[in-house]
């Protein structure tokens, strides 16, 4: 179980890492912002204010977004134990790692590769179910669960 505790904890750190950086961009555009009206008037002023709340509004979108994946990852149960794949599910196919919760960028763990997938993703609304030993086709390749966590 502490792989899949250590998966959900370095996935959040990294979202969390995300938010907060988010944040400090969001503080810095409104401090310049603020420094700007001091020190500027006119059409320019107007345009560089309003780029800048476009730039804040895209960063709160992302904020948002990271935050709904920081809320999926918070659902993996990482004590629970299941004999068929599910969200929250570690698996090995062949040679690839493939933790079952929300798509984010490649982890490695202990010198691993692991992909954090969606459960939207095609591969794992093929997996779900699958259990250990199983073996099926996707996009032409066959594939077996070599492990299941």
């Amino acid at each position: 179980m502490n792989l899949k505790r250590n998966l959900k904890q370095l996935c959040l750190e990294r979202l969390n890492e995300k938010i907060t950086a988010f944040q400090n961009i969001i503080t810095d555009l409104s401090l310049d912002a603020q420094n700007d009206a001091k020190s500027s008037a006119g059409d320019k002023h107007e345009t560089s204010l309003s780029m800048m709340h476009l730039e804040q509004e895209n960063l709160s979108k992302k904020i948002n977004e990271n935050i709904a994946l920081r809320d999926v990852i918070l659902r993996v149960d990482e004590t629970k134990i299941s004999n068929k794949v599910e969200f929250g599910s570690v698996v090995k196919l062949n040679s690839v790692n493939l933790f079952l919760s929300a798509a984010l960028p490649k982890i490695t763990y202990q010198d691993e590769s692991i992909l954090a997938i969606s459960m939207d993703a095609p591969i794992a609304k093929e997996l779900i179910g699958k259990e250990l030993n199983d073996t099926f086709v996707f996009n032409n390749c066959e594939f077996t669960v070599n492990s299941l966590r």
